[in-house]
């Protein structure tokens, strides 16, 4: 078992790949003082709020009300305009319509080439360190991260698994697939806040995990708090609900890996203090 930990970079979260990558790309085209704009369960909006910063432009992102605080904070105090939104889905709704109308650059936080591509290192670093995993478990909320990492597998090493895991909470990706066609699906509450909300119709992240991904499962609430407790506790590792995704499909049991070379990528580490209190407590 390899644990990939994203949960040390600088946003203790993966996202700053992808930010970072597409705020560069745009800089390479030479588009000043452009407006950069998202939507953000938190981690993307902090990443793309320390891009902009380093970059001197301005960014206005669009987020749920009930982000964590923890997340909320960070971004505000790197410059960025907030906008609270009642849900993941009407902020992503607002951030594409007040980009369209403002001028301003809408990265999504999944559905953008570069973020994908800034996604997938994650995984050519793995593959430095471990040529052939036999398969790689990734969390899922709009694929972006998922996207890469196959991408990036089933071009060095075809043969490992690429498994996604979503919540019970949020599952578009597993409806979607049974449908043959994306479908939008009531969200519930998770302790993986990262993971919730239903897919852009726009996405381009769904036709790439057909591609390159071998399947998807789904946790619940429970393993996602063992998830957490357990990495705490064997590893000493503070990791959100949403990175805790790919520990609770493993100590599941709907896995079957005995014998395996396992990579689990933990995505974040960005958990409000009283919530992991109420976890461990």
């Amino acid at each position: 078992m390899f644990l990939k930990l994203e949960v040390v970079q600088p946003t203790s979260s993966y996202k700053i790949r992808g930010a970072l990558n597409a705020a560069l790309k745009l800089q390479e085209s030479a588009i000043e003082n452009v407006r950069l704009v998202t939507a953000s369960a938190g981690n993307h909006g902090r990443a793309l709020a320390v891009a902009a910063e380093s970059l001197n432009l301005p960014l206005t992102v669009f987020i749920p009300g009930d982000a964590p605080r923890s997340k909320v904070d960070a971004i505000r105090a790197l410059g960025a305009e907030l906008r609270f939104c009642p849900n993941y889905d009407e902020a992503e709704r607002q951030a594409k319509r007040f980009a369209a109308e403002s001028g301003g650059v809408y990265i999504s936080p999944y559905s953008h080439p570069d973020v994908i591509a800034g996604a997938g290192t994650v995984m050519l670093e793995v593959l430095d360190d471990l040529p052939s995993p036999d398969c790689v478990v990734v969390p899922v909320g709009g694929g972006g991260l998922l996207s890469g990492i196959g991408i990036a597998t089933k071009a060095r090493t075809p043969s490992t698994q690429v498994i996604g895991v979503e919540v019970e909470a949020s599952h578009p990706f597993t409806a979607s697939l049974a449908a043959g066609h994306l479908v939008t699906i009531d969200v519930g509450p998770s302790i993986a806040d990262g993971l919730a909300g239903n897919l852009d119709p726009d996405t381009i992240t769904f036709d790439i995990v057909r591609r390159v991904v071998d399947r998807i499962v789904v946790v619940g609430e429970e393993e996602l708090r063992r998830g957490v407790v357990g990495a705490l506790g064997n590893e000493h590792l503070v990791i959100e609900g949403a990175a805790a995704a790919g520990l609770a499909a493993l100590s599941s049991g709907q896995l079957d890996v005995k014998g395996q070379r396992v990579v689990a990528i933990l995505t974040g580490a960005n958990i409000d203090a009283e919530k992991l209190r109420d976890l461990t407590g």
